[in-house]
């Protein structure tokens, strides 16, 4: 357990986030946001804004499950826990990626990323227990991908370790061909371990 930091309610489905925060030996339950939580980003929405609005719409789903809940036998599993919601995206350019519909839309992902450098943004949300006020945060990561031959390409596709991830890649699946030169591995796998720790202690 990770003595000093409350108890967490992880807003994911996402078994790499589960990963992150047991490896972190952080007290957690899982209570994914619905899928109605997500959405498009909308006109003259900046990247940073669409995270950040996204991991706070998730925190504010699971907070408005829990409360109807409140009646149920099993909400205790719940109380005076935080809520930590995020969501993470890939930028190239003035380009947004997030997860692709399928195999080709990764494989078009991951020929426009091939030999250039990227950011990998993720909004976190703490929403903490009745009384007190969500908070905000975006973490940032640089990552540079190496000049990728087709071949690679189509085998790394043909794995199907593309699916769900945010510009059709997981930097936690130990690829030769992707470098870290700024900011959080644990960002650009899913979760922002650091800035998790400073918004807990704030």
């Amino acid at each position: 357990m990770n003595r000093g930091a409350p108890k967490l309610i992880l807003a994911s489905r996402s078994p790499r986030r589960r990963e992150l925060l047991t490896a972190a030996s952080y007290d957690f339950e899982v209570l994914p946001a619905r899928d109605e939580a997500e959405d498009e980003l909308r006109p003259g929405e900046a990247p940073r804004a669409y995270v950040a609005r996204l991991a706070r719409q998730k925190a504010a789903d699971v907070a408005a499950q829990i409360e109807a809940k409140r009646a149920g036998p099993n909400i205790t599993a719940f109380d005076e826990r935080v809520i930590v919601a995020c969501d993470t995206i890939v930028v190239l350019g003035d380009e947004l990626l997030g997860k692709p519909a399928d195999a080709a839309h990764a494989r078009r992902m991951l020929s426009d990323l091939s030999g250039r450098e990227h950011l990998v943004l993720s909004g976190l949300c703490l929403w903490p227990p009745a009384g007190g006020a969500p908070r905000t945060e975006i973490a940032e990561s640089r990552l540079r991908m190496d000049e990728l031959s087709d071949a690679q390409i189509d085998e790394y596709v043909a794995s199907g370790l593309w699916a769900g991830k945010a510009g059709g890649f997981g930097y936690q699946d130990r690829l030769g061909w992707l470098h870290v030169t700024a900011g959080s591995e644990s960002n650009i796998v899913g979760l922002p371990l650091e800035l998790l720790a400073e918004m807990l202690d704030g």
